[in-house]
């Protein structure tokens, strides 16, 4: 079964908020996260996976549907055991856009929060798992941090040159039979660094 749908954009870019706030429940995070990276599942077996009730993930997972995040796999498993797929590799709003619509604010508030837990979770499991790796991704796994003092314009061009990059990257150079490599690009200024 594919992956991903024969038509899938590799990023989507949301305007409706409507579809944003379906997104913003925990659990929906989750479940879109997992199909994403795991690939086709169950809602049985998604539940099994985040442990949670299968009934409770089948209606998520509907809501997905409705937002236009997942699908169903057509002419797969049967009618009470229904695979689902990711419709995209990753999603991606304007936030001056989304702010400037009535509770656009709380909803972007909201969105960056959960996406920070789960970086700082993805953090937390790469340092856990770390010993356990081999010297070659050893070698390779890179965490840096970096300062420019930019303008918000520039700072914007540069997130879409850092995202054009992995773009590039994704249409020529992954590999289907390696394992998910995380990229994680966030720009964003501080009134001072945290010591």
């Amino acid at each position: 079964m594919s992956r991903w749908p024969e038509d899938a954009q590799q990023m989507v870019d949301v305007h409706d908020p409507r579809r944003l706030r379906a997104l913003a429940h925990p659990l929906r995070m989750s479940l879109l996260a997992a199909l994403r990276t795991d690939g086709p599942s169950t809602a049985s077996r998604l539940a099994g996976r985040l442990g949670e009730s299968s009934g409770s993930t089948s209606y998520h997972l509907r809501q997905l549907a409705g937002a236009g995040f997942v699908e169903e796999v057509e002419g797969e498993g049967t009618g009470r055991e229904r695979w689902w797929r990711a419709l995209h590799r990753s999603t991606r709003w304007d936030e001056a856009e989304l702010t400037a619509q009535p509770g656009g604010r709380e909803l972007a508030d909201d969105l960056v929060g959960r996406i920070v837990a789960q970086q700082r979770r993805m953090l937390a499991a790469h340092a856990a798992e770390r010993d356990g790796l081999d010297d070659g991704w050893r070698a390779a796994t890179s965490l840096n941090d970096a300062g420019l003092r930019l303008t918000p314009e520039h700072t914007r061009e540069l997130a879409a040159e850092l995202l054009a990059v992995l773009e590039r990257w994704r249409e020529t150079r992954e590999s289907p039979d390696q394992p998910l490599v995380h990229v994680l690009v966030d720009l964003f200024p501080l009134e001072a660094y945290p010591l």
